[in-house]
């Protein structure tokens, strides 16, 4: 019998050995350089998905010396790739390049930016990483209304108290969105209780109400409604605020809004590469896996064989349409949720009955288009936000950041600037057709999605001229049904609707020993369908797998999310509080 399928006892007896290592777990990702080696017998991985997950683990793996495979239908980098236009190259340039949503890197990011550093990039000191460049402004766009462009970066000053603490947010908030005072002391409020919550009414008490229902929406001003309900979570991710999970936005906002020096973060608050995503990381990434002995396979996973408590094998059909079985050591699911929880079979439940609870988590959609110009934009030195847009829309103007590769240098060559452009609400009626995104043909998107954002952009001033509009590219997920009449998207996001938490599971359990979830649907402490959320739990994975194989690699780094520590006191008298059943200490109203 192999080292990867031995007893129970024997793994038992090996956690000994591995726990005396545990120092070596602290160590940082960044200062593993194992060389890639000749994978012993019982040493085999098969990751099954190539997105910002499989690519994760596969990397973990190699430089630990296992022999992985991954498995991919589509494209290699998931969600995170760049998609060229097709046929839109001339005289020897490049194609233009689209994709499924623009990236960005909040300086939060740790996992994914740890790896970046271990991916070789030219004369890079720091490999990929040094492709990040940040934005130095936000643009939050009314219509009919005045826009606010907001600086990035350190500001504010420190804070000692919880009260300097509502003084310094609330301060902040009323000056750079003109809301009154009252509104944004509320607000810096809601942020205090939910900031000084311990962890038990975290998931205990915040992930089972809604964001909206937390902050209170209902009775505050429209200004407050549109901005720190409405656009807050779409900008995050495509949810809406009746039903997003406090925990989940609260979390983030700890991040962004109760964090303004960035203490502990890798670098500044919102970063872009600085290149199509293929050609900045992506490509590079997939060149080092191949280096360390990464083999890849284009096939489709149907299903998952069980025998004992084992998958002992994967059920596939390659792209050429030849259905086989693979087998491997260990199998990593690097799927998204849509497809992973198709794969549960009855066997699969009998042995981890709570990833039932993968059948009610939530998907919905938040896929770009992009706007090619003929002339460079002037919209904003970074994200913008169009808050009354009925799409939730925000965009990125791509080539003031793109040193590497410069939109005249791709397409045809008259092509001056990109407008990536994110679609986080494809279920409200637009300006143009009063139709829904869903419902709306291609070009009918194009010409709706561009509408909203003239009439926010142009209503001051002309930023968005019709005569600069070279063409569009709309995500190649999205598929129109001509006898449906409706949109199909085969890339959906998961949702983090409140409650949700209880039906995402666990990366490993040992009732199906060689079995490895990794995705932004597993429980992780980013707690977003995010490119870091996958990063975290393919680590975490990969940390499971190394037990069970009663490996002494070093184990893969794990960060933790920023706390303001002078917080402290006020979470621990909460977990008094929590367990007596009494509200937080600063949950009163204002």
């Amino acid at each position: 019998m192999t080292g990867q399928r031995m007893s129970v006892a024997r793994r038992t007896v090996l956690r000994g050995a591995v726990a005396a290592g545990a120092a070596a777990g602290a160590l940082s990702a960044t200062t593993l350089r194992p060389t890639p080696a000749h994978a012993e017998p019982g040493r085999s991985v098969a990751v099954l998905g190539a997105g910002p997950a499989g690519l994760t683990a596969a990397h973990e793996l190699a430089e630990r010396g296992f022999d992985v495979t991954v498995y991919e239908r589509r494209a290699l980098g998931g969600k995170a790739r760049s998609i060229a236009v097709p046929g839109s190259g001339r005289d020897g340039r490049p194609d233009l390049w689209g994709e499924h949503g623009f990236r960005f890197f909040p300086g939060f990011y740790r996992h994914l930016t740890d790896t970046m550093r271990r991916i070789p990039f030219g004369d890079n000191e720091n490999g990929v990483w040094d492709n990040l460049v940040a934005a130095p402004e936000a643009r939050f766009s009314r219509r009919g209304g005045d826009d606010t462009l907001l600086p990035l970066g350190r500001a504010g000053r420190p804070w000692t108290t919880p009260e300097d603490f509502r003084e310094t947010v609330s301060s902040a908030i009323s000056t750079t969105t003109k809301m009154g005072q009252a509104d944004a002391l509320y607000f810096a409020n809601r942020l205090l209780v939910f900031n000084s919550s311990c962890d038990a009414r975290r998931y205990g008490q915040w992930d089972t109400i809604s964001w909206r229902d937390y902050v209170g929406a209902g009775r505050r001003s429209n200004e407050f409604r549109m901005l720190l309900s409405r656009t807050l979570t779409t900008l995050l991710v495509a949810a809406k605020d009746d039903l997003a999970s406090t925990r989940t936005i609260g979390t983030m906002g700890e991040q962004f809004l109760g964090n303004p020096l960035e203490i502990a973060n890798d670098g500044p608050l919102d970063r872009l590469l600085d290149g199509p995503t293929n050609e900045a990381w992506i490509d590079p990434w997939v060149r080092r896996l191949r280096e360390l002995g990464v083999k890849f396979a284009g096939a489709e996973v149907h299903g998952l064989e069980v025998a004992d408590n084992r998958i002992s094998g994967a059920r596939v059909v390659t792209t050429s349409g030849v259905a086989q079985t693979i087998t491997a050591d260990y199998f990593v699911a690097a799927l998204p949720v849509e497809v992973a929880r198709t794969l549960w079979s009855p066997e699969i439940l009998a042995r981890r009955p709570e990833l039932a609870g993968m059948a009610q988590l939530t998907v919905d959609w938040m896929t770009g288009i992009q706007f090619f110009l003929r002339n460079p934009s002037a919209i904003a030195r970074g994200h913008a936000a169009y808050v009354d847009s009925p799409w939730s829309l925000t965009s990125i103007s791509q080539n003031q950041f793109w040193n590497r590769t410069p939109m005249s240098g791709l397409g045809d060559g008259t092509v001056q600037d990109c407008l990536s452009v994110d679609i986080s609400d494809w279920n409200t009626p637009g300006i143009l057709f009063g139709k829904t995104a869903k419902e709306c043909t291609h070009d009918e998107i194009a010409r709706e999605v561009w509408a909203q954002l003239q009439a926010h952009l142009n209503d001051k001033q002309i930023l968005l001229r019709d005569e600069d509009l070279h063409s569009w590219f709309l995500d190649t997920g999205v598929t129109w049904n001509a006898a449906q009449r409706r949109n199909e998207n085969a890339d959906p996001l998961l949702i983090n609707t409140a409650g949700s938490w209880a039906l995402r599971p666990e990366s490993h359990r040992a009732e199906l020993e060689n079995l490895f979830l990794a995705g932004d649907y597993v429980r992780t402490k980013v707690d977003l369908a995010t490119m870091e959320g996958a990063s975290e739990s393919a680590r975490t994975a990969v940390n499971a797998l190394l037990e069970v194989a009663g490996s002494t690699a070093p184990r893969c780094a794990l960060f933790t999310l920023y706390r303001a520590p002078e917080l402290d006191p006020f979470r621990q008298l909460d977990e008094t509080r929590y367990a007596a059943g009494q509200p937080n200490l600063f949950d009163v109203p204002l």
